[in-house]
């Protein structure tokens, strides 16, 4: 119509110069349309009006030449604007136009006028006028416009080197690149002279810089350009297929993050195996080939090659996981079985690899990396220098992903996740296949990787098992060592001890099964000969020589002379060091400690291996002499360096700490024996020169106070070494404690002290000499003279008491302040530290002579100072950091429960501040466990904790709200309730005091504070699929290798598992004894608050279903009710046994009520006068038994084991079978089922016991059961009857004989499916050693026949006699393939297009039907019909508010669906208007809504132009409305409820709609 018009106005108009001038002033959107038009026409008419002269063609060129450079040209430059709303449609609406016109106007004028525009639109590209803005575009338009008829070659040069330029530069001209790539490169390309140069600079061979575009812009060039590089006939120009460079970029494309880049390169690739079809290339290895021959192979191939990507485009893994075993077909196709090759780069299957790995969805991350490794394991691939570059690039960044090492479902806890293996199996596999010469530097890679990001303590884990798998090969050189040592470094910022542990553990293997290098040293632990040890016999020869060989000869080992050497070369100083005042480094005497370690060790296994039974340790002898030879004359010798006598002492203490190691046993360790013995020679020549160094002025600088350190920790060393060898030496020990103390503390008590360093290095002595007297008691070291002395300078201790700074610096000891490891805020902290030490230990030793004392000789009573001190507490926990405040914590414990009663105010804040700080460290990992132990000590001690019971005071509150504080802590950080549960069983059930009123006074704070032991016991893991959550899996897996992982064996437990806290409480419960009146309590006590709380969970609106929350807090009470049953007597269970039936009422899922039955069944074998009871919960009315009557069905059906203890059966058999008779006719199907279950074992009894009463129902009663036996039918009436029979709580649960802790805790939630996480396993009970069973505890196992039992619920839902587990493997027939909704996925071109109108562009039907829904306000509806009217072409969805796109429901239920469909906002109020306005556009008005006069859906004829309106969910559409309707639709249905979601009446109507107009279109063509 368009075209008509313009033909008429041309014919009418006379001369078209004037026409076109007219159009031109001025020149809006729609005139600027209407000149696109009459330029159009004029040029497609100009051939054929060369009879009318030449001058009118002059004339009329003469005009477009002006259009273009005055009219267009100029408004092309002021760009689209940033104006939104009307003016940004309509200025986009004129841009379109313009582009037309200027088009036009150089078909027109030809080259002239092309020249011109491209030479003004290079000046302002090339000379950066345009900027990165609207003049760019402009200019790119301009030049877009003038390409095809450009025939100078420097300009056409000019042109396509701007337009790469443009396409290279990541600046802000974003919108000009899309432009250059998307529309003026293809215009270029259809220049022939410009296309060669085009096609060389978009592949980067070509062009300023040579550098190629970005991928995204260069596939968009490319496939604007496919008609001319990829045709579908002979062509002159290039042709792309056989260009490596092209393909490059093709299989970039495919793995690119953006979606639309990757559906130009699918394009790309579809293109070529089309056009190829038609013309084969030469069968050449290349990364694209065709062959005549080979046509089908290859289609096959390709074919299957672009549905794997276009199937991975879903996202959607339940679509995706049938296709992936057609990879395995891709590399079947892929390689020469004949020629052992690739006939198809692999490359391209690791663009596939590349796409999944790099997805948002993690499940297809995975999935994809599974599928990679297990290529390896099941397919005998050809070498590839591209797989091992994709195993060191992509792979290893998809497998830093945590989250992809879970467990799968099906797994238990403690299995090692699937990825785990296969990557340990894959790296084994893949090195082997690996040519010799390619292995070192493939692990060389592989494990520079891994320091070359953050990695997080999982991946690593896992990444250094499966280095520790790999055969032993020597491979790696010193490269490959540093390489480890740097990812052992990584590995150290790992928090979790147990997995750092495990990581180092498995690449100290790694260097030991990899490395050719011999001059390397690694720590390990001192547990007899070590796998380092072997290795270092083994290479014994290989080590360097000694530097000094004096010493050396024939007979020797060359390992012994290098330690050897090492420890001269270690004690020699030059003598320009004699008064250097630095500390040497400790790294430097760790390494020579630890060689002379393992020198030893390599000694006594040759000795043990040539069969010497004396060990004459000359080699370990010679080691030593060095050494000794400086420390016994420390204590004669004043003249020998600092640095020597500080090397040497720090040597001997490195030696001194392995003797303190967890692993060590020093008593069979004979290297270690010899070691001490060795040491103890010097032992009076080191304690006089220690004692000289720290009482006199040696030490008086800042810099001193390390090497004080280096003194103070070697004394308790030296105390322990005498202690372990021989008391021999106790004489010298007692002097030298003797005269520390009194020089330190008359150091201290020196008035006129001016030099501050000094106080510090007395109270750290002091500090030491209290540490030693409280751990080494049987050294009766309280007797000496000085403790007295010592004491009563604590008590008259100002305590908080700081130094400061000194004011003057030494000249000599400038440099050595200045670089002291210890600044003076950290010197003030310890010198504070050191001074609570010291009260703690007066506190807790001497605390009765402290109170002599005190009578005499302080003026202040006992109450009064306790509270000075306490308060003098208080004020250290503000000043002291807080790895500092443990002291403080341990003297609060001593000195709080004295002041309770009199100042409990002060208590109060002691506690509060104390919780602050415990609070405050909860992120803090090293410190924090400590710090809460402390705390804890503190909080819970049993004093403190029967005080403030006692008065039931604030102080009583306050405890008990500090208990549920750590428990919400425990939630975010686990392993804090363990460890408070831990110190209160322990404590209440245990006490220290061997006194028997002691344990009665610690167990009554049980009672006062039982809602701890109520809390432990229905704690348990919070469900989580988190970080949190795959650590503990992991750490389960870890500690399941047992033995195999060294880490285990060094690592303590911390029994920080939230299963720990239960066991702790169910542990403690077990050893509670009946017969104790205060046992008893106790137990009474927490069944009535469990049954309470089981209440209140029931009575809860939060949602119960299984494995929520509220099922295992159920879960977790029952247990622990089943557990304390066999201790409660009888009239406390008369009364509670009520409470039990009440809860059986309950709706419960299947595991609870298995607790529930067991419990009621336990109890009335126990008591069988308990049944009347029992018989009361028949005679409810149906409605409150309809949901819980199977429970005590269930009951019944273990009615032998209820009987056993009754004299009397025969009566009672006859009420149970009275009872369940009337059940077996219930209409509901499932309680026939229970009942006849009962039946059938009451009936059983009776025969047995040969009840004459009932011979009248034998008849009736077994030809019923022998019905139920043989019931015939295709049904599921029969498979459920054999179900329910072969259950495992009626076919092989035994109640009585199954009673044990792994029943309740293990099994029975295991067969019940109980979520895996809510097992405890049995060994987790013998794990926990805090609280010991007694050996006679005989209630621990489960029966071999119950362990051995499969999960398996009888009211599961038949699956069918063919429903099999797929296997995930088998290649299927045909897959779910996603519609593509654009027509042959042509990629689209017009950059500036609205989505709505790209989306018609792109193959969407240009209907009429418009759907409001401006009446629905919920978003989850509106987002649904969202994705139902984009997806059936609707023209517009109409909204009350477009707030409601941005809502997640919305966004949920839409999947972008909003991005391609136009969204109008008509408010409620306006609907009205806006029918009426439709109206008057030609539309049908429809409702959706049933009414007096509404047609049938199925008769209905839908106009074309049709318009539905939708009503509210609840109220329909309002009758105000109803009015303006031209018609009303109804749906038919067929059932009793009313009315359909509102989101599926509109998607059924949209569709019969669509339906329709297919059939009208479809019989419209056929009658063309």
């Amino acid at each position: 119509m368009e075209v008509v018009l313009a033909d008429a106005l041309l014919a009418r108009g006379g001369d078209p110069c004037a026409l076109l001038r007219a159009v031109c002033a001025p020149l809006s959107a729609e005139r600027a349309e209407a000149l696109r038009l009459l330029l159009q026409r004029l040029a497609a008419g100009e051939g054929q009006g060369e009879g009318e002269g030449q001058a009118a063609g002059e004339a009329l060129r003469r005009a477009a030449w002006e259009v273009a450079l005055e009219r267009c040209r100029p408004l092309l430059r002021l760009g689209e604007g940033a104006a939104g709303g009307a003016a940004c449609a309509e200025r986009l609406r004129l841009g379109r136009a313009l582009r037309g016109a200027l088009r036009h106007c150089v078909q027109l004028c030809g080259a002239p006028l092309a020249a011109r525009l491209a030479r003004d639109a290079l000046a302002e590209l090339e000379g950066g006028g345009g900027g990165g803005g609207a003049g760019a575009e402009a200019a790119v338009e301009a030049l877009a416009a003038a390409a095809p008829r450009l025939e100078e070659p420097a300009l056409v040069a000019r042109s396509v080197a701007a337009a790469l330029a443009l396409l290279r530069d990541d600046g802000e001209a974003e919108a000009a690149a899309a432009l250059a790539a998307g529309r003026l490169l293809p215009a270029l390309g259809g220049n022939g002279e410009a296309l060669g140069r085009v096609w060389e600079g978009l592949l980067g061979a070509g062009g300023a810089g040579g550098e190629p575009p970005r991928v995204g812009r260069a596939l968009l060039a490319l496939s604007a350009l496919c008609d001319a590089l990829l045709p579908r006939g002979a062509a002159a120009g290039p042709d792309a297929r056989l260009c490596p460079r092209f393909w490059r970029l093709v299989q970039q494309g495919l793995a690119q993050g953006d979606g639309l880049c990757r559906r130009r390169a699918r394009y790309l690739l579809k293109r070529a195996r089309g056009v190829s079809e038609l013309s084969a290339l030469p069968a050449e290895p290349s990364l694209f080939w065709w062959s005549a021959e080979e046509n089908e192979a290859l289609l096959r191939f390709w074919e299957t090659y672009i549905l794997v990507l276009e199937t991975l485009e879903g996202n959607q893994i339940h679509v995706i996981k049938p296709v992936l075993p057609k990879l395995n077909s891709l590399y079947e196709h892929a390689i020469s079985g004949e020629k052992g090759c690739w006939l198809f780069h692999p490359s391209w299957h690791m663009c596939i690899y590349k796409r999944m790995f790099e997805s948002e969805n993690k499940t297809l991350t995975k999935e994809g990396i599974l599928h990679f490794l297990e290529l390896y394991e099941t397919k005998h691939l050809p070498s590839s220098l591209g797989f091992s570059e994709f195993v060191i690039g992509p792979l290893m960044d998809a497998l830093s992903e945590s989250s992809l090492y879970s467990r799968t479902p099906g797994q238990s806890v403690g299995a090692c996740p699937p990825l785990g293996m296969r990557l340990q199996n894959f790296l084994a596999t893949y090195l082997m296949l690996l040519p010799e010469e390619e292995k070192g530097s493939f692990l060389l890679k592989f494990i520079q990787k891994m320091t070359s990001r953050h990695w997080c303590a999982v991946p690593i884990l896992f990444l250094s098992m499966a280095l520790a798998c790999i055969p032993a090969c020597k491979v790696l050189g010193t490269d490959g060592l540093q390489a480890l040592r740097d990812v052992l470094q990584c590995t150290m910022i790992t928090h979790q001890i147990l997995l750092r542990g495990a990581a180092q553990c498995y690449l100290l293997q790694t260097a030991m099964h990899l490395t050719d290098v011999v001059s390397f040293f690694l720590p390990v632990d001192r547990k007899g000969p070590t796998l380092l040890c072997s290795w270092l016999q083994v290479n014994d020869r290989n080590f360097r020589k000694s530097v000094r060989s004096d010493f050396e000869h024939q007979e020797t080992s060359s390992l012994y002379q290098y330690v050897r050497g090492l420890v001269v070369e270690y004690l020699k100083t030059p003598a320009s060091e004699r008064e250097n005042c630095f500390m040497p480094d400790w790294f430097e005497a760790k390494l020579v400690a630890t060689m002379i370690l393992l020198a030893a060790d390599v000694e006594q296994m040759r000795n043990k291996s040539s069969g010497k039974s004396n060990i004459e340790w000359i080699e370990l002898e010679a080691f030593l002499n060095p050494l000794l030879d400086v420390l016994m004359k420390l204590g004669s010798n004043a003249y020998i360096p600092t640095l020597k006598t500080d090397k040497s002492l720090q040597l001997l203490l490195k030696l001194l700490q392995t003797r303190s190691l967890k692993c060590s046993n020093t008593q069979d360790d004979k290297v270690l024996s010899f070691i001490w013995k060795s040491l103890m020679t010097p032992v009076e020549s080191i304690l006089e020169f220690i004692l000289r160094q720290l009482t006199t002025n040696e030490l008086s600088t800042v810099g001193d106070l390390d090497r004080c350190d280096l003194y103070v920790a070697l004394i308790p060393e030296i105390v322990n070494l005498c202690s372990q060898v021989s008391w021999k030496k106790l004489p010298t020990i007692k002097n030298f404690i003797l005269s520390l103390t009194n020089a330190s503390i008359q150091e201290m008590d020196e008035p006129t002290l001016k030099e501050q360093i000094r106080k510090v290095i007395s109270m750290a002595s002091l500090t030491v000499v209290c540490e030693i007297m409280d751990r080494k008691p049987e050294a009766h070291l309280e007797a000496l003279p000085s403790v007295d002395a010592l004491k009563r300078f604590i008590l008259f201790f100002q305590f908080n008491e700081v130094v400061k700074k000194p004011s003057y610096i030494e000249e000599k000891s400038s440099l050595c302040e200045e670089t002291s490891s210890q600044g003076w805020g950290k010197i003030v902290a310890r010198y504070v530290r050191d001074q609570w030490i010291c009260l703690h230990f007066v506190l807790n030793k001497f605390l009765m002579l402290a109170q002599e004392e005190e009578a005499s000789e302080l003026p202040l009573s006992t109450i009064e100072r306790s509270r000075k001190i306490l308060q003098s507490a208080l004020e250290a926990l503000t000043i002291l950091p807080s790895d500092q405040v443990l002291p403080v914590f341990n003297c609060m414990k001593v000195l709080v429960p004295k002041l309770l009663n009199s100042s409990e105010s002060l208590c109060i804040e002691a506690f509060d501040l104390a919780w602050k700080i415990i609070s405050s460290l909860s992120n803090t990992q090293l410190i924090f466990w400590s710090n809460l132990k402390a705390f804890v000590q503190f909080i819970f001690d049993t004093e403190v904790l029967a005080v403030a019971a006692s008065a039931k005071g604030q102080a009583y509150a306050k405890i008990k709200e500090i208990i549920f504080k750590l428990i919400d802590l425990s939630t975010a950080k686990t392993g804090v309730f363990n460890v408070v549960i831990s110190h209160c069983c322990q404590s209440w059930i245990f006490p220290t005091i061997d006194d028997r009123s002691a344990l009665t006074n610690a167990f009554l704070n049980a009672g006062n504070y039982c809602e701890l032991i109520t809390e432990a016991c229905v704690f348990g893991t919070v469900f989580r699929r988190d970080q949190r959550r795959l650590i503990q899996d992991v750490h389960a897996f870890v500690e399941s290798l047992g033995e195999k992982c060294a880490a285990n064996v060094v690592t303590e437990s911390t029994n920080r598992d939230d299963h720990y806290v239960r066991v702790c409480a169910i542990k403690f419960l077990c050893l509670l004894d009946g017969s104790n009146m205060l046992h008893k309590m106790f137990m009474e006590d927490i069944v009535s608050k469990l049954l309470d709380k089981d209440e209140q969970v029931s009575r809860s609106k939060t949602r119960y279903y299984a494995n929520s929350l509220q099922h295992r807090i159920k879960n977790r009470i029952w247990q622990t009710l089943l557990v304390l049953l066999p201790k409660l007597d009888q009239n406390f269970l008369c009364g509670t046994l009520d409470k039990v039936f009440q809860a059986g009422f309950g709706n419960n899922q299947a595991s609870v009520k298995y607790f529930i039955e067991w419990i009621v069944i336990l109890s009335l074998h126990k008591y069988p006068q308990f049944l009347s009871k029992f018989w009361d919960c028949f005679c409810y009315d149906e409605e409150k038994l309809k949901t819980s009557i199977c429970t005590f069905l269930s009951v019944l059906s273990h009615f032998d084991i209820i009987l056993q203890n009754t004299s009397e059966k025969k009566p009672v058999l006859k009420k149970a079978l009275i009872v369940v008779l009337q059940w077996c006719f219930n209409h509901n199907f499932s309680v026939r089922l229970y009942a006849l279950v009962a039946l059938k074992k009451i009936w059983g009894m009776c025969r047995m016991l040969h009840v004459e009463e009932f011979e009248a129902l034998t008849p009736v009663i077994e030809s019923s059961l022998q019905q139920v036996e043989n019931m015939h039918g295709t049904g599921n009436a029969r498979r459920n009857w054999q179900r329910i029979q072969d259950h495992f709580f009626f076919a092989t649960f035994h109640p009585l004989e199954d009673y044990s802790l792994e029943t309740i805790f293990y099994t029975l939630p295991r067969l019940s499916e109980v979520a895996e996480d809510e097992w405890i396993s049995l060994c987790k009970f013998d794990r926990f050693t805090d609280i010991p069973l007694p050996p006679t505890f005989q209630w621990y196992q489960s029966r071999t026949e119950l362990l051995d039992l499969k999960p398996s619920d009888w009211s599961q839902q038949d699956m069918g006699s063919n429903s099999v587990e797929t296997d995930g493997q088998t290649e299927w027939t045909d897959v779910q393939k996603k519609i593509i909704p654009w027509k042959n996925s042509t990629p689209s071109l017009d950059l500036e297009m609205v989505f709505q109108d790209r989306a018609t562009k792109l193959g969407k039907s240009n209907s009429r039907l418009i759907v409001v829904a401006s009446l629905i306000d919920k978003p989850t509806n509106l987002g649904g019909l969202c994705r139902t009217s984009e997806i059936f072409g609707a023209s517009a969805l109409v909204v009350g508010s477009l707030h409601y796109v941005q809502d997640k429901q919305f966004q949920h239920l839409s999947v972008s669906a909003e991005q391609w469909l136009p969204l109008v906002e008509v408010k409620p109020s306006q609907l009205v208007d806006y029918l009426q306005q439709k109206k008057t556009e030609g539309y049908t008005i429809i409702g959706v809504e049933q009414t007096a006069k509404s047609f049938d859906l199925t008769e209905y004829c839908f106009p074309e132009k049709s318009l539905l309106l939708l009503g509210n969910e609840h109220e329909g559409i309002p009758a105000n409305l109803i009015h303006h309707l031209d018609v009303c639709v109804e749906i038919p249905q067929q059932g009793i409820i009313r009315s359909l979601n509102v989101h599926v009446s509109g998607a059924l109507l949209i569709w019969e709609y669509t339906r329709q107009q297919v059939i009208n279109r479809g019989d419209t063509t056929q009658g063309e």
